[in-house]
C-alpha cells in the first residue's frame, strides 16, 4: 500500500509540474515571461556543444536554433527577447521539453515514431547514418566483426536500441556498454575498454575531431539506419511549430544553410580547430530541397 501511495503521489506531482506548460501555448509563455529557453547539448560536436565559453552553446544545430529565435522576436514584436540556455542530455531532453522547462531543443535528436508520441518535431535539420568508429588497427570493418566484442554507445539514443536489438536477434554475444554521453563513449573506445563506438556518423566524425590523435581512428560499417534530426517542441502547439518550421525552411530556401553547413562540417571547428571534412550527403540535399517533419521511418 505504501509503495502504491508513493507511486500515486509521484504521478500527481509530475502532472502538476507539467500542467503549466500545457495551459498556454509556447508563444504566449514566451511573451509573458520575456524569455525563450533553448535546450542544448554539451558534447554533440558539431551540432550543439560547449567549447571556449561554458555558458553558451555553439554548433550547426544551435545556429539554426538562433534563426528560430530571430523569427520569434519578429512574430512577437519583442526585439529584446532574452535567451536562456538549459543543458539537456540524451535521457533528459524529452522530459524537459514535455514539462515546459525547455521551449525548443535543437541538437542531435532523431525524429522517430516512438518519440513523436511524446513531443513534436520541426522539419528535419539533418540526416545521418548509424555506423561505427574504431581504431584503424582494430581489424573491425563492419558490424559482423563485433561478435563477442565490447562495444560502446550512448545511453538513451537510437543507436543503443539498434545495437541491443541486433545483439539479441543475431546472437552476437556483444558486451554493450551504455555511456552517459558521446564524450564518455569515445573515452571508452580511446582507452581500449571497447573496440568500437556505434553512433550517428556525423557525431562520430565530431568525436574524432577532438581526439588526441584523430588519424588513429576510422568511421566504418554499413549504416544500420538512416535518421533525420529535428528540433523538439511540445505537442499540440501549431502556432509555435509554424514559426519554428518557417524559420528553418527560410534558411534552407535562401541557401544560407549551405554557409552554416560549411562552417561546421567543412572548416576547422572548436575546440581543436580540426576539419571534419564531412560533405553534405545527397540525402540531406534532398531534405533541404523538400523539407518535411516526417521521420525516416515514414519516408
Amino acid at each position: 500500500m505504501r509503495f502504491t501511495t508513493r507511486l500515486l503521489t509521484t504521478a500527481v506531482i509530475a502532472s502538476a509540474f507539467a500542467a503549466p506548460a500545457m495551459a498556454e501555448g509556447t508563444l504566449d509563455k514566451i511573451k509573458s515571461s520575456g524569455v525563450i529557453v533553448l535546450g542544448h547539448r554539451d558534447a554533440s560536436i558539431p551540432f550543439s556543444y560547449l567549447a571556449n565559453d561554458p555558458t553558451k552553446p555553439i554548433g550547426y544545430s544551435h545556429d539554426l536554433q538562433l534563426k528560430v529565435v530571430e523569427a520569434v522576436k519578429k512574430q512577437l514584436k519583442m526585439p529584446n527577447l532574452q535567451v536562456r540556455y538549459n543543458l539537456v542530455t540524451s535521457q533528459t531532453r524529452i522530459p524537459l521539453v514535455q514539462n515546459g522547462t525547455v521551449d525548443l531543443e535543437c541538437g542531435s535528436t532523431t525524429n522517430n515514431l516512438e518519440r513523436q508520441k511524446q513531443v513534436a518535431f520541426s522539419v528535419g535539420i539533418f540526416e545521418i547514418g548509424t555506423r561505427l568508429m574504431t581504431a584503424k588497427t582494430s581489424g573491425i570493418k563492419d558490424f559482423p566483426d563485433l561478435k563477442g566484442k565490447n562495444v560502446v554507445t550512448t545511453a538513451g539514443t537510437t543507436s543503443e536500441r539498434l545495437l541491443k536489438a541486433m545483439n539479441a536477434e543475431k546472437q552476437m554475444g556483444m558486451n554493450i556498454i551504455s555511456a552517459k554521453d558521446h564524450g564518455e563513449s569515445f573515452l571508452m573506445l580511446e582507452s581500449g575498454r571497447a573496440v568500437a563506438f556505434m553512433m550517428d556518423d556525423a557525431l562520430l566524425y565530431g568525436e574524432m575531431a577532438k581526439a588526441k590523435n584523430p588519424g588513429n581512428w576510422v568511421v566504418t560499417g554499413k549504416p544500420q539506419s538512416f535518421e533525420i534530426y529535428g528540433c523538439m517542441l511540445r505537442k499540440e502547439d501549431a502556432a509555435f511549430k509554424k514559426v519554428v518550421d518557417d524559420a528553418i525552411k527560410a534558411t534552407f530556401k535562401s541557401g544560407e544553410v549551405n554557409k552554416i553547413y560549411s562552417k561546421w562540417f567543412m572548416a576547422p571547428v572548436p575546440p581543436k580547430g580540426l576539419n571534419l571534412n564531412f560533405p553534405m550527403s545527397d540525402e540531406f540535399k534532398a531534405l533541404v530541397a523538400k523539407p518535411t517533419d516526417k521521420s525516416a521511418e515514414e519516408m
